[in-house]
């Protein structure tokens, strides 16, 4: 079944209305849903219900709970990816995929090295457009919750947060190039259920000396093996590395 989400608290045999435009669209003229279809819906909490749709009008469809699901799709960790700008079709792919793969939160940075360059009015439309991929991919892969995205003009703003994050893993090319290998997956064997990390990646050409000097001091400052990955890559070789260490292998 089609899974849908509502900023709500539920419980069973609760009505609800669904009233995104989207949402709407999807269900009346793409899944071509009537009145008694069954849905999934993701409230706040995690919590996952089936739904019957009892009723589907231009500007809203109703629903009620039947069924609350005992699933769990999230990560134990919570995994913050936040990289430089890189072109545009390449970081929509990057979010999409990065979402499917579990990732809770995303920042995009205006780093010094990025060739693409956001004012205040091109940044708030990219966080729509953003936002509603990441919405998108949730729903496909079967998310409890949607990541949320920001942006941020400078390197220096994330800095200002790192007492948020249990571990700050910086990819750093000129690890992979140096052979280094083991820092990574040294701290994967560490992690633990509900600790939050943030994963620092660079643009298409890498973070500057002066980033990296940034966070040198308390970051984990990692190579991702041998190769040199893409900066769209980068970011989906780590959250895959992390799924198969504490979802898999524990």
């Amino acid at each position: 079944m089609q899974r849908y989400f509502l900023n709500e608290n539920a419980e069973n045999h609760q009505r609800f209305f669904i009233t995104n435009k989207d949402d709407i669209h999807h269900m009346s003229k793409v899944m071509r849903y009537t009145e008694g279809d069954h849905i999934i819906i993701n409230f706040n909490n995690r919590q996952t219900f089936e739904a019957e749709i009892i009723q589907i009008e231009n500007n809203s469809i109703e629903i009620e709970t039947m069924e609350q699901l005992e699933i769990a799709t999230e990560m134990p960790v919570s995994i913050t990816v936040a990289s430089g700008l890189i072109k545009s079709d390449k970081y929509e792919w990057l979010i999409q995929k990065a979402t499917e793969m579990g990732a809770h939160n995303f920042i995009a940075i205006q780093m010094d090295r990025s060739v693409v360059k956001l004012n205040d009015q091109k940044a708030s439309k990219k966080l729509d457009r953003w936002q509603k991929i990441i919405k998108e991919a949730a729903e496909q892969s079967y998310r409890q919750l949607i990541p949320n995205i920001k942006y941020y003009s400078n390197l220096k703003y994330v800095y200002d947060m790192i007492s948020e994050y249990d571990y700050i893993l910086m990819a750093y090319e000129e690890q992979a190039k140096n052979g280094e290998s083991s820092q990574f997956k040294k701290i994967l064997t560490q992690l633990k259920p509900n600790d939050k990390v943030l994963l620092l990646f660079g643009p298409e050409g890498g973070f500057s000396e002066e980033e990296v000097a940034l966070f040198e001091s308390n970051a984990h400052i990692v190579g991702l093996g041998p190769r040199i990955l893409r900066a769209e890559t980068a970011p989906l070789y780590a959250l895959s590395a992390i799924s198969y260490e504490i979802e898999l292998m524990r």
